[in-house]
């Protein structure tokens, strides 16, 4: 049974960035908020180095974390698979900006360039109050924080733009008028010049607009800006007002995003006490978890006492425009990592290039389709349901589809 065509042309969201699978994000933040701290709770390791000064983290630390999926074990288990392996994504520990890092200030122009290299930002923001940790401006103001980083980053983009806009004008100089080619980098100037003055008023571009025109997509993938990378803004409380859901900022730096950057999703959370999380979990201590937040905040019937982490990894895979599908098997389950809006073709190439070369159907099966079901699996009544379809070539990756690519010269996978 043949799936209802789906193209790219139908209601697709085109996505700023690299069109590719294996998207990256970077730590980023003013000195000493707890970037590094965060880092090495996100990644459960000794990465990185939380020290209380500034610019303790010079070059970028690199790491990978595993994409939390309640349905990998949920699939291994009625597959009745070997093992399971997980998807991952990789995060870089960037060293801090300071005001002026756009004019080079504190080794900017370097960090502003790690930033660079990076497809999306956790931007870390200090919401919490502690006389011995020190504060590189000298106070807690999230919202002076929010500012000084987008400025930074919005200067140097304006610089940038400048230097392209410069090498535009003089490649249409030696260009005739007339020319497609002048046509085109017409447009892009124009196109550049609209970005400028949106970012003269504070904003970054990748909130000049909701949707994106191929040829838009182009120029500012082609050109990579610090400011049309989606961005999460991960506000840094004490452990207590994570347990709690509240913190006295809150109000104000929502309103700010709302004026300064519409778009960017604000997450409470508190690296003091994911590190402490990951410190009970590692010795399965359930009891001390719940004795250490009894602690803090006293009575825990309306408390949530999870991390906040696995949200975190996952609202940046969407940001990233990143989907999941699966391959199941007696061998193996694994989880894969996928651009939204890919091809059933583009999929089986995350695989093995050769799959996507001699690409000839996927045999789909929604996995929820599965979610009620008991182990051991038996595909045969998935069949009689007509709940295993075949998909072919223009056919779009579903977040969640479970895929049985046939290919050429009997390979499957």
């Amino acid at each position: 049974m043949l799936f209802k065509r789906l193209y790219a042309t139908s209601g697709f969201k085109r996505y700023l960035g690299r069109p590719t699978n294996n998207l990256t994000s970077g730590i980023v933040g003013l000195a000493n908020v707890g970037k590094s701290t965060f880092f090495q709770a996100i990644t459960n390791s000794k990465l990185g180095n939380p020290a209380n000064y500034p610019f303790a983290t010079i070059e970028p630390e690199e790491a990978k974390v595993i994409v939390p999926s309640s349905r990998l074990q949920h699939l291994k288990d009625l597959y009745q698979s070997s093992k399971l392996i997980p998807a991952t994504h990789t995060i870089y520990d960037i060293a801090g900006l300071t005001r002026g890092a756009s004019k080079g200030e504190g080794l900017g122009n370097k960090f502003l360039n790690d930033i660079r290299h990076v497809d999306g930002v956790y931007q870390v923001v200090r919401g919490f109050s502690k006389q011995e940790i020190t504060h590189i401006e000298g106070s807690v103001d999230p919202v002076r924080d929010l500012s000084i980083v987008q400025d930074e980053l919005v200067l140097k983009d304006l610089e940038f733009l400048e230097g392209i806009r410069e090498k535009l004008e003089r490649k249409m100089d030696r260009c005739g008028k007339n020319s497609p080619e002048y046509a085109q980098m017409s447009a892009e100037l124009a196109f550049l010049n609209s970005l400028e003055e949106h970012m003269y008023e504070g904003k970054k571009i990748a909130h000049f607009k909701d949707s994106w025109s191929e040829e838009e997509v182009s120029i500012l993938n082609k050109h990579n800006f610090l400011t049309a990378k989606p961005t999460l803004i991960l506000l840094n409380v004490s452990p207590e007002d994570y347990l709690m859901r509240q913190n006295a900022f809150i109000h104000d730096i929502e309103q700010w995003l709302n004026d300064y950057s519409p778009g960017d999703e604000l997450i409470l959370f508190s690296a003091e006490y994911e590190t402490r999380y990951n410190n009970f979990m590692v010795t399965a201590d359930e009891s001390g978890l719940h004795e250490y937040c009894k602690g803090l905040v006293g009575d825990l019937t309306n408390t949530t006492i999870d991390s906040a982490l696995p949200s975190i990894i996952l609202k940046m895979r969407d940001a990233l425009g990143l989907i999941s599908f699966f391959t199941c098997g007696p061998l193996e389950v694994r989880q894969w990592t996928l651009r939204s809006g890919s091809t059933a073709p583009q999929a089986a190439g995350v695989i093995h290039s050769d799959l996507e070369k001699t690409f000839i159907s996927a045999n789909v099966i929604k996995y929820a389709d599965l979610q009620q079901t008991e182990p051991p699996l038996q595909e045969s009544h998935l069949k009689a349901q007509g709940k295993i379809k075949r998909g072919g070539k223009q056919y779009l990756m579903q977040d969640g589809d479970i895929v049985l690519f046939k290919a050429a010269r009997g390979n499957t996978r």
